[in-house]
């Protein structure tokens, strides 16, 4: 990896591109530009064949310029470094501080590339890649670029191996705060490959490791308990509270256990006590309608109409 610092003291870690890979760009970039030039060619011939012989080499150094070396930096220019051959090798043109490139470094490195490729079949490109530190050839160096690798494979990511089943959910409540992220990684590591160690070794670095947890933690392991399963359990520990704080659902401060409140009943509406010394005083539509009497019957005064008619 390259270490190059931007403007903002920012390091870019950009992997240059090795020899046989740009060599392979600037093959398939020759074969298509000569490949354009000679159908061109072949074209302007049949349309200037009625000029004479000055028109006819005007012409020819014209399309020689322009397809030659002005198609390739046009096209580096339009894709920010990315030529048909670096597009199929996964290779892209940047700037010293990591920046896409602009008219002035392609063409530094198109003007270049007439001499140290064309004209002396990448002799001098070759010798001038093998010299430098970061595989750059004369027009790089003129026009302060860099061809690094757009496409890196990723990295086989090795799953951790599971804690014994006697050890799950035993660290529940140690605090794991004070543990950086380099001593998480680094306990990770030494479990996905504990396996290709060599025994002794293995046995002394996570010795190490779990020393460095305990400090960091106060947490002592277990008795009888070697260090590889007690880090294989803080790491599952670390794991499920990561998982839990992920996929917690919205509210999830709510204590675990507690009795949610009852729901308040709607507001309903209750008759005011009546004390015996005030009047009652009766509203035409919330008494009842007394029946008239049969047989004329009478009915006395004060008692309540019970909307009864006794039979005749």
């Amino acid at each position: 990896m390259s270490g190059l610092v931007t403007g903002d003291a920012v390091v870019l870690g950009l992997q240059p591109a090795r020899l046989p890979s740009r060599a392979l760009a600037v093959l398939i970039d020759l074969v298509a530009v000569w490949a354009a030039y000679l159908l061109i060619t072949l074209g302007l011939a049949v349309a200037t064949a009625s000029l004479d012989e000055a028109a006819v080499m005007a012409v020819s150094v014209a399309s020689f310029l322009l397809v030659l070396v002005g198609a390739p930096i046009a096209v580096e220019t339009l894709s920010h470094g990315r030529s048909l051959g670096k597009l199929a090798c996964g290779l892209r043109v940047v700037r010293d501080d990591g920046g896409p490139i602009r008219f002035r470094h392609a063409l530094v490195r198109g003007a270049m590339g007439v001499v140290e490729i064309m004209m002396t079949f990448g002799v001098v490109a070759l010798v001038a890649s093998l010299v430098s530190e970061r595989g750059r050839r004369l027009g790089d160096v003129f026009a302060g670029t860099l061809v690094v690798r757009e496409r890196i494979p990723a990295a086989r990511v090795l799953a951790v191996p599971p804690p014994p089943p006697w050890l799950v959910g035993r660290f529940t409540g140690v605090d794991l705060s004070a543990v950086p992220e380099a001593l998480w990684l680094e306990v990770r590591q030494y479990l996905t490959r504990a396996r290709e160690l060599d025994p002794v070794v293995g046995r002394r670095l996570a010795e190490r490791l779990a020393d460095e947890l305990v400090a960091r933690t106060g947490t002592p392991p277990p008795a009888g308990v070697p260090a590889d399963a007690f880090l294989a359990g803080m790491v599952a520990e670390r794991q499920a509270r990561d998982a839990r704080r992920a996929f917690a659902p919205a509210g999830a401060g709510v204590v675990p256990g507690a009795v949610p409140p009852a729901p308040v009943p709607a507001a309903s509406v209750v008759d005011p006590p009546v004390s015996p010394a005030s009047p009652v005083v009766a509203s035409p539509a919330a008494s009842p309608v007394a029946a008239p009497p049969v047989g004329g019957a009478s009915v006395e005064p004060g008692a309540r109409a019970t909307g009864f008619a006794p039979p005749a």
